[in-house]
């Protein structure tokens, strides 16, 4: 990146006095034209106007930015609104102060700061060529007060676009929906690449190893841990602590003086805000672990009233959007759909609006600060995806936006004390299908627990089913399957001709429950976790990973039910005889000898898939049944167990790929397969730079950690 314009900081600091003083005679008029229009504010003399509006003036530049650093939280968690109820409590003691000027109530002051806010935000505007120009000169009013670094490598922004896959960004460079990422590639400043998330394609995982370096044992947004009876969920502040516990060992990708920025996870991070893992009323505070207020980037956003405004403008405008969107898709019957009602019109703003500039200002404040390395994640196009589409209009509109801000802050990064690369990049990448629970009538949790004894719940067909997230959201494989046969469904009908051989009969549980668990149980005895395309089978009364002899005695119809349905593509189960082994339809997988025999189930799931998953078959917490839905690469589609229309967490087509946008100038990656392997990427390009590699000095090592991994005496 270039330089900044010092040309452009002196024109910038001339035309201050000009602004300053045409906001003060516009809050002049709009003040006159407000003592006509409110019953309750009152001005007699021609003098109060300008006065008051002076004061006023003083109160939103000089004493708010003050008083917001006691009062955040209240417009934090007002979403601003409360920052406009404090400012007219100002209005009225300024009120007090000016003879004359009459504020009856609360009520009436608030609307005078409104007025007073919208008006400020009109004259930014005039003064500018563009919204982008207002944000430029805001950053250089930042910067103003950044001082100047002495020799240090450039900085990196790693600015993660949440399940954005690599065809959908390709895609979106052609089609305009990414004019910053094209603009850059047509250039020759950056080139524009593709990674292979793991087995679970879902932000737990791959943002664990990316920051940290591991995510072993992580198997997706949502699992399982027998020993703990525990469903472990990554969004959950406490899960999240102690994954990260587990993961880190203090030589994380943004160890060192990094920060972390709306992300899962810290990376080891020192200054940590908007972060899951790192909630003060969780977790501790770590050794040399700055944590700021209630977050980095809030103050500094809605220290303004200005901003505060725009917000809640954009937030509204956002909300119709969103029912403009979901009418549109209803009216043209457009499938896969979901239901998008409810409270999720209001909630959706959460992500695709209020985060994403809060996680802007935090970023801004960061690079004028000189840190050496940022991670950032925008959630929105995520979030919109699984409601809408992966690549449908309003989809890519909320792409359209973060792109936007990626550019402001490529264009800022100029003003910093230091320069900066921008590298972007996903998580994982998304699938789009109709909902197993849409398309088979009942959900995969329903399945399991009828073809375990449990009691069916009643089918549920229809055209949206209902939107709502998890809370906590075998058999023998013997000589005779051996046996090549030809024919649809010929593994499942061979265990069904074994279990009638044997004599197995009605299934009647011998293995009592004992105390009641936490978990609750789809039959007796069965738990089933959801996690995207991927579902976990467990039965906690049996210790240790149950094998497949086991799970033909007690359960014999589940595992050819199983891999006789539409809806799932393969299996993974684990045998006494065979190690693991992978069961479809029409064949099996020994991923211990690689034997195959009749189709291979993972043909169609990438090269990669039979390493995949045997790691994660060697994981601590694996499932005793692992299950992955079916992918059809004609329509290119998969049905997730989730009710989204844009969905991950498994193997089966885009999901799995993430892309990967970096300076030239930096060491082309190569392929790159899994989190580990991106992190390990992404640490050498900050070694390439000149960051030294960090030492861990002092840190505790995670059990799951690089370190730990590789000498377990340290842990």
């Amino acid at each position: 990146m270039s330089r900044p314009d010092q040309r452009g900081r002196v024109l910038g600091r001339g035309r201050a006095p000009a602004r300053v003083l045409l906001t003060w005679l516009l809050t002049t008029l709009a003040l006159v034209v407000l003592d006509r229009w409110l019953a309750g504010f009152a001005m007699a003399a021609w003098w109060q106007p300008p006065l008051t509006a002076l004061l006023l003036g003083l109160l939103a530049g000089v004493v708010w930015p003050l008083v917001m650093r006691v009062a955040l939280p209240l417009a934090l968690f007002t979403l601003g609104l409360g920052s406009f109820l404090l400012l007219g409590a100002g209005v009225l003691a300024v009120s007090f102060a000016v003879p004359g000027v009459v504020v009856t109530d609360l009520g009436t002051a608030t609307l005078v700061v409104v007025a007073m806010a919208a008006v400020t935000a009109v004259v930014s505007s005039a003064l500018a060529i563009d919204e982008d120009e207002v944000f430029f000169r805001r950053a250089r009013r930042r910067a103003g007060s950044a001082s100047a670094a002495g020799p240090c490598p450039p900085g990196v922004l790693f600015l993660q676009i949440d399940g954005l896959g690599a065809d959908t960004a390709r895609r979106a460079v052609r089609d305009g929906s990414m004019p910053t990422l094209a603009a850059w590639l047509r250039s020759g400043s950056h080139a524009l690449t593709s990674w292979h998330t793991d087995w679970s394609s879902q932000t737990g995982a791959s943002v664990c190893g990316i920051l940290h370096g591991s995510n072993h044992d992580v198997l997706g947004f949502r699992y399982y841990e027998k020993d703990r009876d525990h469903v472990v969920a990554v969004s959950h502040p406490a899960d999240a602590a102690e994954v990260e516990r587990r993961h880190s060992d203090g030589r994380g990708l943004l160890a060192g003086g990094g920060a972390s920025r709306g992300n899962l996870f810290t990376g080891d991070a020192p200054h940590v805000s908007l972060t899951m893992s790192a909630l003060p009323l969780v977790v501790p505070r770590r050794s040399g672990r700055r944590r700021e207020r209630v977050g980095a980037g809030y103050y500094a956003y809605f220290a303004n009233p200005v901003n505060a405004l725009r917000t809640l403008g954009v937030s509204l405008a956002d909300v119709y959007r969103e029912l403009s969107a979901a009418a549109r898709q209803r009216r043209a019957d457009v499938r896969p759909r979901v239901s998008r009602g409810g409270l999720y019109p209001l909630a959706r703003p959460g992500t695709t609006v209020i985060a994403r500039d809060v996680v802007v200002a935090a970023i801004l404040e960061d690079m004028m600060a000189g840190r050496p390395a940022v991670y950032a994640d925008f959630l929105g196009y995520d979030e919109v995806a699984h409601h809408s589409g992966v690549e449908r209009f309003d989809t890519l509109e909320v792409l359209r936006s973060i792109d936007q801000q990626v550019g402001r802050l490529a264009r800022a990064a100029e003003l910093a004390p230091r320069p900066y690369h921008v590298v972007l990049l996903s998580d994982h990448g998304q699938t789009q299908g109709e909902a197993f629970a849409q398309r088979f009538g009942e959900t995969i949790e329903s399945f399991v627990g009828r073809h375990c004894g449990g009691t069916p719940e009643p089918a549920r067909r229809g055209p949206e089913p209902r939107d709502s997230r998890r809370p906590a959201e075998g058999w023998q494989v013997t000589t005779a399957l051996a046996e090549v046969a030809s024919g649809p469904g010929f593994i499942a009908r061979r265990l069904r001709e074994r279990v009638e051989s044997a004599g197995a009969g009605e299934h009647a549980h011998r293995t009592p429950s004992g105390e009641p668990g936490r978990v609750a149980r789809v039959a007796p005895g069965v738990v089933v976790v959801v996690s995207g395309h991927t579902a976990g089978v467990s039965f906690p009364d049996l210790p240790g990973r149950v094998p497949l002899e086991e799970i033909e005695h007690h359960w014999p119809d589940l595992l050819p039910a199983l891999v006789d349905h539409d809806g799932v593509g393969f299996v993974l189960v684990h045998s006494e005889e065979h190690g693991p082994v992978v069961l479809g339809r029409d064949g099996l997988h020994r991923l211990a000898t690689g034997v195959v025999v009749g189709e291979d189930p993972l043909a169609g799931y990438g090269e990669h898939a039979p390493a995949l998953v045997a790691r994660v078959s060697a994981f601590p917490h694996c499932p005793d049944v692992m299950v992955n839905s079916r992918y059809d690469p004609d329509t290119d589609e998969a049905s997730p167990f989730e009710p989204h229309v844009g969905s991950h967490g498994g193997l089966g087509g885009p999901q799995q790929r993430g892309f990967l946008a970096h300076p030239r100038v930096l060491t082309p990656p190569g392929e790159i397969v899994g989190a580990e392997h991106l992190h390990r990427v992404l640490r050498g390009w900050l070694t390439e730079l000149g960051h030294p590699e960090p030492d861990g000095a002092g840190a505790q090592v995670g059990p799951d950690s690089p370190a730990a991994l590789r000498d377990p005496s340290r842990v």
